[in-house]
């Protein structure tokens, strides 16, 4: 690695925090269940081991955080029976852990290994131990984990998490997060009741390391990790950079089936000394929930019949769909019900087609219900074959296809990456309307007006029965060459040594339907928004260039540089078309568009998911630098061309104005590419360009990560103007509040703001031999180690 002698010394002192002394709670000491009863607490007074009143009167034996308001549990005992007031929990003088309900019947809640108990304590790492007089631990809360894992936290091969029921509900969940006998750290969904899973469902999430993963670590500076047995990291969970001596971390197995991990700011939060309000998210896995569970079985992220949808917070939320009703009111994950009594499969029945109607919903799917599909052909076509069938409860619709799916609904999720649309069948004389949709439809008086409406309905529809066959028959002629979907079942070729598809012009212009809406355009090229189905793909985002030499340039540009890299954090190249006069790009598509949308839109970003982002961009340009075979550099690093998917993960894009090093090659000489406020200084020197220049890029969309603004704002106070400037003369001052002044949620996290603003400086230093590499970059935005004062960005001018 290479280091100026700062990073290296700072790296070379990076040392784990020793542990810090605690207390012991004697034998036979015992605490009862009251409102406010005493408690055991760990020697520095952050965690509590005792009774929290969960409803009134029902106690819970837990260990909780005990110096922030929300005093958060992150461990139970008896989660599926709670105790009474004036229950008990004593240490006895055997050295077991004893829980007593007011009449005397008792409960063994930990026994330790042989009758060596000396003592027990509350660790200050949210620990409770039963301990021998040599302080060996014989038994640990650590080892019976619920659904919290903790820094320093042992978690070995079949660890594992439990998700709670509820927010309020501690038996066990729906939710398992384990690490396999064979390596594989996975989420499930359990065979609730029952804590199993069945073998016919696949885990919503997997770290895919069989036969390696043996470990996953919790380290001191909140970084959560999987390592080998030789020590070798994995794969990083989570790499939030706030060290446990200025924050609390917990990582949990949330209720909704999300493995979270959770940062608190000790000290009250803010500089008035008042409280944050919640704790704050740095990662979360799957990224998703909605859309990651797939199996075949179980009743998915909200319960059968459900909807699940990201919500603003990036937590899921449920809801039923039309004429449907949650099964408990009280819990939203506990699925829906259907409203109206289903169509009657019986010939000859009163369940005429009139009685039951279609309500569309876009980018709505319930994947894992068809029992039938059809290819080629329409909307109203798919709308009238699942009316005529009484087992469709639902048909999708999308790209030309018709799915018919029954009762009950899985794995339900509104969301754009969909696409299609749902079109749900309800009884039209008892629906359930939706709150603040007024129900039109009228429902008769008595008997008799229903008898006189439905011959009137039977009546009407036979009259014009001839005339709709004749209609339909028609608009499908006329309509069926256009719904025919666009499926690419195998490229006509591949690009040399890449894994391209190879499109015709005439696929891709059917596939945009004659490019009808463009979503971005560029110097050489328009980006039109298309639909091609093949592997789980539909949507796709195709780049036009023009039929102009920098556009050739950019093409081949664009194809080498992308076609051979693999990486998350890099948009992937799907394919291309180079006919005749005609050269276009097909990409995934990225939902949520640029970053520069995201981050200069009408609201604010929050501060840990920007941070994130800088994340994933920093990880996309180590690889590009480091890791690819062909090291490449970008040359226009900055928000346009940072999009997001989603789940707001960053993938780089546009390399048109990419360069390729050869094996040998570090360094080009080329003519100024790239977009002013975001350009090196060398490129304007006749100085050879090397992957620094990427780095000096990297360093502004930092700030502008960091401040939520443009790098230059014609608008803003005289000195202001330019943010890389501002942004150094903020350092110099030590006043870093006013770069963040409209983000509390940044004012609470001010060590992080100062250490990204520190390190975006060193990336903008005039000198490209004084930038740290990406990888080093990437190391101090996770906190592998310290960052060293920068200089001056303009100390180190070079002379030309």
């Amino acid at each position: 690695m290479d280091l100026p002698l700062p990073f290296l010394l700072i790296f070379l002192g990076f040392l784990p925090s020793s542990a810090m002394s605690q207390g012991n709670i004697s034998l036979g000491s015992s605490i009862t269940a009251t409102s406010n009863g005493s408690v055991w607490e760990s020697a520095s007074g952050d965690f509590a081991f005792g009774f929290k009143e969960i409803t009134d009167g029902a106690f819970l034996l837990a260990v909780w955080f005990n110096k922030i308001p929300e005093k958060t549990i992150v461990w139970w005992a008896n989660g599926g029976n709670l105790v009474q007031r004036g229950s008990k929990i004593q240490v006895t003088r055997d050295g077991r852990l004893v829980l007593s309900d007011p009449d005397g019947q008792q409960f063994s809640i930990a026994v330790a290994a042989g009758n060596n108990v000396s003592y027990a304590a509350m660790l200050d790492t949210g620990n409770f131990v039963l301990a021998s007089e040599n302080t060996v631990n014989l038994w640990q809360s650590f080892d019976q984990p619920t659904d919290t894992f903790l820094p320093t936290q042992q978690f070995i091969k079949d660890s594992r998490l439990l998700a709670r029921f509820s927010v309020d509900n501690y038996t066990n969940g729906r939710f398992k997060f384990i690490l396999q006998e064979d390596g594989n750290l996975v989420i499930y969904t359990t065979e609730y009741p029952l804590d199993s899973v069945s073998s016919s469902k696949n885990a919503y999430w997997a770290s895919n390391t069989f036969g390696t993963g043996y470990q996953l670590m919790f380290n001191q500076s909140g970084i959560i990790y999987l390592i080998a047995q030789n020590k070798t990291i994995l794969q990083t969970i989570s790499s939030d950079t706030s060290s446990t001596a200025n924050f609390y971390h917990r990582a949990v197995l949330d209720f909704d089936g999300v493995f979270r991990h959770y940062v608190y700011p000790k000290a009250g939060g803010s500089s008035s000394g008042e409280w944050q309000e919640a704790w704050s998210v740095s990662a979360s896995i799957p990224s998703n929930i909605c859309t990651a569970i797939n199996a075949l079985v179980g009743s998915g992220a909200c319960g059968f019949n459900s909807l699940c949808q990201l919500g603003d917070d990036q937590r899921p939320k449920c809801q039923c769909p039309r004429g449907y009703s949650f099964l408990d009111p009280d819990n939203e994950m506990s699925g829906c019900i259907q409203d109206f009594e289903s169509q009657s499969c019986i010939k000859n029945s009163q369940d005429k087609d009139n009685l039951f109607d279609i309500y569309e919903m876009e980018n709505t799917d319930w994947p894992s219900s068809d029992y039938e599909k059809f290819v080629s052909v329409n909307e109203d076509w798919c709308r009238d074959s699942c009316l005529g069938d009484c087992f469709c409860a639902v048909a999708f619709f999308g790209d030309g296809n018709c799915w018919k799916k029954k009762l009950p609904l899985l794995n339900g999720r509104i969301d754009l990456s969909t696409g299609g649309k749902a079109l749900i069948k309800y009884r039209v004389n008892n629906d359930t309307v939706p709150p603040g949709v007024e129900n039109v439809i009228p429902n008769p008086k008595d008997s008799d007006d229903a008898t006189l409406l439905l011959a009137g309905a039977v009546l009407f529809g036979s009259s014009v029965l001839l005339i709709c066959l004749f209609l339909i028959y028609s608009y499908l002629k006329r309509t069926k060459s256009k719904v025919q979907p666009q499926s690419i079942q195998q490229p006509l070729a591949t690009a040399p040594g890449m894994n391209l598809l190879r499109f015709t012009y005439k696929e891709i212009e059917e596939a945009t339907n004659g490019f009808e809406e463009e979503i971005g355009m560029g110097a050489f090229a328009t980006v039109y928004k298309g639909s091609i189905q093949f592997e789980n793909r539909s949507l796709v985002a195709v780049k036009k260039l023009d039929k102009v030499v920098e556009a050739d340039k950019e093409f081949k540009n664009e194809v080498s540089a992308i076609g051979r890299t693999n990486h998350k954090n890099l948009l992937q190249l799907l394919g291309f078309c180079n006919e005749g006069p005609h050269q276009l790009l097909v990409y995934e598509f990225m939902c949520n568009g640029s970053l520069a949308d995201f981050l200069f839109g009408n609201s604010r970003p929050r501060w840990y998911q920007r941070m994130q982002i800088a994340f994933g961009t920093a990880r996309g340009l180590c690889y590009m630098h480091e890791e690819c075979s062909t090291q490449i550099i970008h040359c226009d690093i900055k928000p346009q061309n940072i999009l997001l998917d989603d789940s707001f993960t960053p993938k780089i894009g546009d390399f048109g104005l990419a360069k390729l090093l050869k094996t040998d090659q570090t360094r080009t000489i080329t003519n100024i590419r790239g977009t002013k406020g975001y350009v090196a200084p060398e490129w304007f020197k006749s100085m050879p360009i090397t992957v620094k220049v990427d780095v000096y890029s990297f360093g502004v969309l930092l700030l502008e990560l960091i401040c939520c603004r443009k790098n230059f704002e014609q608008e803003a106070e005289d000195g202001n103007m330019v943010l890389t400037d501002w942004a150094f003369d903020c350092y110099k001052a030590g006043n870093f509040k006013v770069l963040v002044e409209d983000d509390e949620e940044a004012r609470h996290d001010m060590v992080q703001v100062k250490r990204f603003v520190m390190i975006a400086i060193w990336c903008i230093q005039d000198d490209p031999s004084m930038r740290p590499t990406m990888k080093v970059v990437t190391q101090m935005l996770e906190g592998a180690f310290e960052v060293p004062t920068p200089p001056d960005p303009t100390s180190f001018i070079t002379v030309i």
